[in-house]
């Protein structure tokens, strides 16, 4: 483990001195340099709150082209729409921008599944991505399996106390290791013949408690100007939002199976016992359910399965428990689109005029997962970045940059489509292409329907001072300014693609609402989790920020060759 030792705070070198008086020299500059355009801003406020269109294009992502999953015909026609509607907007050179995937298209089309017996009642459930269909109707009774495990996972001591848990479900247990190889070839063979026409339930039900501190919907604005403000110490410095994090454990043990390699034999007992569908926990309250996708994105090496609302798995398993007959009746049809493993991001500009050759970016990703229809994550950071992009051009707004519009698919998946965009157009600080100097920075918006609260920028701490002015007169509606990251990781969202590249990534924190307790990745993110009022003042707040960058003398200041942090491998 890498120890940093500290200078004293009394011991301040007279080199460090002058490199606080230098960098507060720059800061005094760009303050002087950077008048923000009070006129261009009043002009955003009005026409957005007065004459918006974004609830419009939410309502075409989500209720006509949701869900948006990656390599899909939905993700292709919403894409095709977005590229018109910039067209219509009189934007230029709008167009899809071909990436390989590498996987097939899927959707699901249509699924149902009961208990037939001992009680006759319907099921809640999402059937998991890239899984199969069942062979017509598929009835059998159900079994519950408990899979072999060790002793509890090595912590690092250092990581913070809420990374060290396991399952909030299961009430913050400590996580396990995996079984050995030997442990788990003796369970495959003790199981194997008994899962043959059977409904299998993976694991026990999650307990939920009742929560009775429920998270705060909006964020105290007292709390976040002391997180943007620069004079406060680690006030004007962050993590950026994503990317920063560990998971808290210390190395795995090579002679037990990862999480991963139990997946794969739990697969192949299933496929070779002949089992009919594979049932799991949702695991969450309120009949929650997050359904992602199968780690192979391959239909032929798993089962039929669904992610069961937890009420529903807990009344199964407690039945089971009296030893009833527990009989389950489930009919799943997918599809698989070869032709997906081509997949397609969207591009849209407004021409710059003296700097057009320097590009100014705004974006967000397209896609979506499937089981509700994609609105908090991410048809409205998709529609932010678009209505944005709306009023600079329909408001007659000449920028002095080129404004481009990035719509990411893939991200879902890894933010596969941003990575491939940077890598085609911007390659890398070490391995630059020619329009790698000429990207100003890339504005990002990707957590949800609250109001947009400060921002986070990649690049030393000028580029934070560029961004305040701005920010600032936005103030009465609750955004506080800016910090900066040093962190290259790539993690949490497409802003990270551009850090990751040493480019100025933005990325903006919002008010959580209900993104993590109710809507991330769920069946309940829909159009109805919308806030209307929160999503017309973020799309003026980007045109601002936008236009502010577009239209300055110097570009965002950035990491140089002497402090560029060290490349990090995008994962």
């Amino acid at each position: 483990m890498l120890i940093e030792t500290a200078t004293p705070r009394d011991e301040i070198s007279w080199s460090d001195m002058k490199k606080l008086l230098l960098a507060t020299a720059v800061a005094c500059l760009l303050m002087a340099q950077d008048k923000v355009d009070e006129a261009a801003t009043a002009k955003f406020r009005s026409e957005e709150m007065e004459h918006s269109q974004i609830l419009h294009t939410l309502h075409m992502l989500t209720d006509r082209y949701g869900p948006r999953v990656t390599g899909t015909p939905n993700h292709e026609a919403a894409a095709k729409w977005a590229v018109a509607e910039m067209t219509s907007w009189g934007m230029k050179n709008a167009h899809l921008e071909a990436w390989d995937f590498g996987h097939p298209g899927w959707t699901n089309e249509r699924a149902y599944g009961f208990i037939d017996a001992p009680v006759r009642e319907n099921l809640k459930f999402e059937v998991l991505a890239w899984t199969p269909s069942t062979n017509g109707t598929a009835a059998g009774s159900a079994i519950q399996l408990e899979l072999p495990q060790g002793p509890p996972a090595p912590v690092n001591p250092d990581a913070p106390a809420a990374a060290r848990g396991g399952r909030g479900g299961r009430g913050g247990s400590p996580a396990l290791l995996g079984p050995t190889k030997e442990e788990m070839d003796q369970w495959v063979a003790a199981t194997k013949g008994k899962i043959g026409g059977k409904m299998v339930l993976i694991g026990k039900a999650a307990v939920i408690p009742v929560n009775f501190d429920p998270p705060q919907k909006r964020r105290d604005d007292e709390q976040v100007k002391a997180q943007y403000d620069p004079a406060n110490p680690g006030g004007g410095r962050g993590r950026g939002g994503f990317g920063a994090g560990g998971r808290g454990r210390g190395n795995q043990d090579p002679n037990r199976l990862t999480a991963n390699q139990v997946a794969e034999a739990v697969d192949a007992m299933l496929i070779s016992g002949g089992a009919l569908v594979r049932v799991n926990d949702g695991a969450r309250a309120d009949g929650i359910i997050v359904a992602q996708q199968h780690r192979a994105y391959d239909p032929a090496k798993t089962i039929p399965t669904v992610i069961l609302r937890n009420d529903d798995y807990g009344r199964i398993e407690r039945l089971l428990a009296d030893g009833e007959d527990v009989r389950l009746e489930f009919t799943i049809a997918n599809h698989v689109y070869p032709e997906g493993k081509t997949s397609y991001n969207v591009v849209g500009e407004i021409p710059g005029s003296d700097k057009a050759d320097e590009i100014v970016m705004l974006g967000g990703h397209l896609d979506s997962w499937h089981s509700g229809t994609g609105a908090t994550d991410n048809a409205i950071g998709s529609s932010i970045m678009l209505e944005a992009a709306r009023l600079i051009q329909q408001m007659g707004l000449k920028p002095r940059r080129t404004i481009r519009v990035g719509l990411w698919s893939g991200e879902e998946e890894g933010l596969l489509g941003s990575l491939a965009y940077v890598k085609q157009h911007f390659g890398t600080f070490e391995n630059p292409k020619p329009e790698f100097a000429k990207l100003d920075c890339y504005f990002n918006v990707d957590t949800g329907t609250g109001r947009l609260r400060g921002a986070g920028i990649f690049g030393p701490p000028e580029a934070a001072a560029v961004l305040r002015p701005v920010l600032a007169q936005f103030a009465d509606w609750g955004l506080f300014g800016a910090n900066t990251t040093s962190s290259r990781a790539t993690g949490g969202t497409d802003s990270t693609s551009f850090n990751n590249a040493g480019l100025p990534g933005v990325g903006f924190q919002q008010d959580p609402i209900e993104y993590n307790s109710l809507t991330h990745h769920t069946n309940l993110d829909t159009y109805e989790r919308i806030i209307p009022d929160d999503v017309k003042k973020a799309a003026a707040e980007v045109a601002a920020a936008v236009w502010q960058v577009a239209n300055r003398e110097q570009m965002v200041p950035r990491f140089t060759k002497d402090n560029m942090p060290a490349p990090v491998e995008a994962r």
